[in-house]
């Protein structure tokens, strides 16, 4: 057999005795379960018609008991646990590029600063097309392939064969993988000569630096107020949210607290380290925004500190705990609730299953709610009232804004959208950029100036049509004209982000968010003061 019984066993029992210590007091119930599942597994393995694997046996037995709990208790993997890991942590190791795969070819977006591949010479554009002496261009290239070939262990060696516009014949680097940090920073600008911008991806190891960082450089910008964008933030890590959501908030203020069967309450205050406790806060939120994007959503809100601006939140209010296993994969198990200042518990409902969780966005989509607030209910008993004004407040499914910001699909035309997923914005985007990088480095030597003075004019925007007519996608007739403000939008984002970094894109592209626009004349206005917002 591929496992043998006993180290099956052994590895049950060693959960079972994990299980045990962290929460003592159930012994002889789960002894009881533990030899009703052991004997089940000898069943199996001594009678059952076909050799199994009692590894996969084991592991799909533990995914399908979390399965029966709540949507969000998982069972990892070795490998999934370390894939799952290192956007929190906050770094992988391998040779330090952004990269597009383009007519099955891996082309390179930016090198990543300071990494192995820049410290070579690898440049944007630069199409790699052999990895230690193989091909790497064909149909059998997808991420997952690139990502197994070029990452690997720190100090290990891969060598590249890179083909470069203007240069005859392939250029052969040798690169060696290093650490390569993971940004959870994706953009930070000053708005206006008093507005500051922030946009923030996950909670990680790695958030407190970067946001200190950029709060002290805006800052020294002359930034008074700020916009911290979490839309389409997925959350992390608890103790980062609270570590964040104290940035704002006055001494001794309650950010979030959380309690559980097994787990007794905890309650997280406010200290006097925040370095952005004055001056008015907007936060962006949207039905992407969940778990540690909601903990700080939902503080700022409870406590009149600020306003929060977009749509409701995804509604995750669970905790979870890593219990580690004996070879190395891990359970994700929720051990609490975690409740906002006034008592809002905004975890949404699973009683009907995981599948049926999973599809509350598609199922806002279709009942309107992203448009129209109108057609968002709460129940009176999940009512609560903010600590200082009083205003309402629901809990139960997510963070409701207090100015809600409908959903805009109106600019992206279907032939917009085949641009897109057949990669040919992106590709025209890089091309373009590659065709002309010193002529607009000069005329542009910042994202600020970029933004500002670049236009997509009908001339580029006829070049895009004529190399996607030659891609094999034509447009047709006249009826991609109310597209051309958001097509354009994107092509400019698509060669800031070539030129400069992905924070160039964002730069670009939130300029035309209804979101921030609002967020904006929010900052800009009285509204803050009539509110009576502290600030």
């Amino acid at each position: 057999m591929h496992t043998s019984i006993r180290h099956i066993t052994s590895l049950y029992i060693g959960l079972f005795i994990l299980l045990l210590t962290a929460f003592p007091g159930q012994s002889q119930v789960d002894r009881a379960q533990l030899e009703k599942f052991q004997r089940a597994l000898q069943v199996i393995n001594l009678a059952y018609i076909e050799e199994v694997d009692s590894e996969e046996l084991v592991e799909n037995a533990i995914r399908g008991m979390l399965r029966e709990l709540d949507p969000h208790s998982v069972y990892l993997s070795a490998e999934e646990l370390r894939r799952a890991n290192e956007p929190l942590i906050g770094s992988f190791e391998g040779i330090g590029i952004q990269f597009n795969l383009i007519n099955d070819t891996i082309v390179v977006v930016s090198p990543v600063p300071g990494g192995p591949s820049e410290k070579v010479g690898i440049m944007p554009g630069d199409k790699i097309v052999q990895i230690d002496g193989e091909t790497s261009v064909g149909s059998h290239m997808n991420n997952q392939v690139v990502q197994d070939r070029l990452r690997g262990e720190r100090g290990t060696r891969v060598d590249v064969a890179v083909s470069r516009r203007g240069t005859a014949g392939l250029l052969d680097f040798s690169i060696t993988r290093d650490r390569i940090p993971i940004n959870s920073l994706d953009a930070s600008f000053m708005a206006t000569p008093e507005i500051g911008y922030i946009k923030l991806n996950r909670f990680s190891r790695t958030t407190m630096r970067e946001f200190r960082e950029a709060l002290g450089d805006l800052k020294r910008q002359g930034m008074q107020h700020l916009i911290l964008d979490l839309n389409y933030n997925s959350g992390g890590f608890l103790d980062v949210a609270i570590d964040l959501t104290d940035q704002f908030l006055n001494r001794d203020r309650l950010i979030v607290y959380t309690e559980g069967h097994s787990a007794p309450e905890q309650r997280f205050n406010s200290t006097s380290r925040g370095e952005f406790k004055n001056g008015k806060l907007v936060v962006l939120v949207n039905e992407g925004s969940a778990s540690a994007s909601e903990i700080l959503a939902g503080a700022i809100q409870d406590w009149d500190r600020g306003l929060v601006i977009g749509r409701r939140t995804f509604g995750k209010g669970l905790v979870q705990r890593p219990f580690e296993l004996t070879d190395g994969s891990a359970i994700r198990l929720t051990t609490a609730r975690y409740h906002t200042p006034t008592g809002r518990s905004i975890q949404k409902p699973y009683d009907e299953g995981t599948d049926q969780y999973f599809k509350d966005l598609s199922e806002r989509l279709r009942n309107g709610e992203l448009v129209s607030p109108e057609n968002i209910t709460f129940p009176d008993s999940l009512k609560y009232f903010t600590m200082h004004n009083k205003r309402v407040v629901y809990g139960g499914g997510g963070i409701m804004p207090d100015f809600f910001i409908p959903i805009d699909t109106s600019g992206v035309s279907a032939y917009h959208s085949r641009l897109v997923r057949r990669g040919i914005l992106n590709t025209f985007g890089i091309e373009y950029t590659n065709d002309n990088r010193q002529e607009l480095l000069a005329a542009y030597p910042t994202p600020d100036l970029f933004v500002k003075n670049f236009m997509v004019d009908n001339e580029l925007l006829e070049s895009l049509y004529m190399y996607s007519e030659d891609q094999g996608l034509p447009k047709i007739g006249d009826d991609e004209a109310p597209s051309n403000h958001y097509l354009s939008t994107q092509l400019k984002g698509l060669i800031a982000r070539n030129l400069f970094d992905f924070g160039a894109y964002v730069q670009v592209t939130v300029q035309s968010d209804p979101a921030y626009r609002k967020a904006l004349e929010a900052l800009q206005g009285n509204i803050f003061e009539q509110m009576n917002l502290r600030f």
